[in-house]
């Protein structure tokens, strides 16, 4: 997917000890393309690396590099983690209140992951300004990160995650989440991530607000 932040997660989905040995190595795969194309962009940009190049320096196969990638922007837009940010959000007690539970699993995946690899960040965040392949492609894949945030808002409220009323909240989540990735970046990543993402929560849930 999509990631619901430009951060990478404060977990290691491959070492997750309920994921079988096979899973286990198809995330490495996967991670070890993504890390090779990071790498290539990085030494020659995006439009000059191609997936020949991805696949020589992951030490697989083309074939291999599209099997787990359709495209080369779903290299740089997807992860592994929605699944993983969504038992975070099921984790919390059931009578917090969302936007509470909301802020704390978006700042613990924000806390760990700028710890982790900020240059990352910034790359992919980058690429989603200036690639407007990667922007597109990114924005496409929004639904299936609303689908799942769908699921678990229904599971907190009660409510039919089929209901126009959780799809719009969760696709403004979403899309607030990826407007300031956008403002991040554009802004040349001068601002604190985790307060222009609790700036967004404050719109979220107040609104435009004095």
């Amino acid at each position: 997917m999509s990631s619901m932040t430009a951060t990478p997660s404060p977990f290691s989905p491959a070492d997750r000890p309920q994921l079988g040995l096979r899973e286990r190595k198809k995330i490495k795969t996967r991670e070890a393309i993504r890390t090779a194309t990071y790498a290539l962009v990085k030494e020659q940009g995006y439009d000059a690396t191609t997936i020949e190049q991805i696949a020589e320096r992951a030490e697989v196969s083309p074939s291999t590099v599209f099997r787990y990638f359709p495209t080369k922007e779903d290299i740089v837009i997807t992860d592994e983690f929605d699944p993983i940010i969504m038992d975070e959000l099921r984790s919390r007690p059931t009578d917090e209140p969302w936007m509470v539970t909301l802020r704390y699993v978006m700042q613990k995946a924000i806390s760990y992951g700028m710890k982790e690899d900020q240059e990352t960040s910034r790359l992919r965040t980058h690429l989603m300004v200036q690639v407007p392949a990667v922007r597109s492609r990114m924005m496409e894949s929004m639904s299936v990160t609303g689908t799942m945030l769908c699921e678990a808002i229904a599971e907190r409220t009660g409510r039919d995650p089929e209901s126009l009323e959780v799809r719009v909240y969760a696709m403004s989540i979403v899309g607030g989440l990826m407007e300031t990735s956008l403002y991040w970046a554009e802004h040349g990543h001068r601002d604190d991530f985790a307060g222009l993402v609790d700036r967004t929560m404050d719109v979220l849930e107040h609104g435009l607000s004095e």
